[in-house]
């Protein structure tokens, strides 16, 4: 078999060894170019035809973000986002111009290097397509997070009905976009998400989706009170459950813990605490997390949907949990926005603004 063909984009000679280091050392993956700066990027993907290529936020001449706007706008290519986490908020607008993936700069630690190695190979193989440049009037300064006021949610009671749970990994941040995107506000449920990522990228994360969504989007606090209507993401150090007095309980990920954050351990504590009026969703990602998860809610009686393989970056957990047949029913990407409506029975608020 070839070797998979990668460019590297880095204006950091020391950072661009490390990488050839780490992705040459089994011998599969072949470094066919490297650039120094965006502009670099945009002609060696041009003229190389790499299957891959690895990309910086910040370099001069051209910055990565106009990098991969410039690419996926040319010639689709795989493209994998490594970045300080320092850069986290543009991190993920570069998921919404096209690229894949965001992980943290790879150190001397094995599992660093592990996880940047089976990234690399499990997504250079990912179909992607060209895109259409953003609009200068597109384009959106990303708000601050919002995180949630104390004394809104009602303390007699939980004041809501039904709990979305929503598992992703890999190519998940773009699900979700596209998801919680079109939800209106007046939404009746609060959302849990628990999204595999990297540690201190997740609050750049919920600012980015802050921007795009008409609810609020903020990173899970322990001890607070679930909200209707409100997303919470699930930091990734922790592991997310829920009390039967309807707050959110964060406690430290055990050491052995395969995924950050694990999907199973929130779907679970959200199928003992609210049963048949659960809701869990699976969408896009390698592995497994989540279909043990899926199974506790199927069994409490709750509702559970999967994302398609056709709309999916990575038909994985998704397919782990049909295959398992846990799974209820199974929907393209699009799709999910109405029938997580119908499933919450949300009905529109008959007020209309005066004209």
């Amino acid at each position: 078999m070839s070797p998979i063909r990668v460019v590297i984009a880095d204006d950091s000679q020391l950072a661009r060894e490390v990488l050839r280091d780490i992705l040459t050392r089994d011998g599969d993956i072949e470094i066919v170019g490297e650039a120094a700066n965006g502009q670099e990027a945009v002609e060696l993907a041009r003229r190389l035809s790499p299957q891959l290529i690895t990309m910086d936020l910040t370099m001069p001449v051209m910055d990565g973000l106009s990098a991969i706007e410039e690419i996926m706008h040319t010639k689709g290519v795989p493209i994998v986002v490594i970045s300080d986490s320092a850069d986290a908020q543009t991190a993920y607008q570069a998921l919404e111009v096209g690229a894949l993936e965001v992980l943290p700069k790879p150190g001397l630690d094995e599992e660093d290097a592990q996880r940047l190695l089976s990234r690399v190979r499990l997504l250079s193989g990912v179909s992607v397509i060209t895109r259409l440049r953003r609009r200068a009037s597109a384009a959106r300064t990303p708000t601050p997070v919002r995180l949630p006021v104390p004394g809104p949610c009602p303390v007699a009671s939980r004041g809501f009905q039904r709990v979305v749970a929503i598992a992703c990994s890999t190519g998940g941040p773009q699900a979700l976009a596209r998801l919680l995107s079109k939800l209106p506000k007046g939404f009746p449920s609060p959302i849990v998400i628990a999204q595999h990522i990297s540690p201190g990228f997740i609050d750049g994360m919920a600012t980015w989706l802050g921007s795009l969504c008409a609810l609020p989007v903020s990173v899970a606090q322990s001890g607070e009170r679930l909200c209707p209507g409100h997303i919470y993401l699930c930091p990734p150090e922790s592991q997310l459950s829920v009390t039967g007095q309807h707050r959110l309980q964060l406690t430290p990920s055990p050491a052995q813990t395969l995924y950050h954050p694990s999907c199973d351990a929130m779907l679970h504590s959200v199928a003992s605490v609210y049963g048949a009026d659960s809701i869990g969703v699976i969408l896009t990602g390698m592995g497994r997390d989540g279909v043990s998860g899926l199974r506790a809610i199927l069994l409490a009686g709750g509702t559970t949907l999967a994302q398609d393989e056709a709309s999916s970056v990575i038909y994985g957990m998704n397919q782990e949990a049909v295959n398992a047949g846990v799974v209820q029913h199974v929907l393209g990407l699009d799709e999910l926005p109405a029938r997580l409506l119908r499933e919450v029975r949300f009905t529109p608020s008959p007020w209309r603004e005066p004209q």
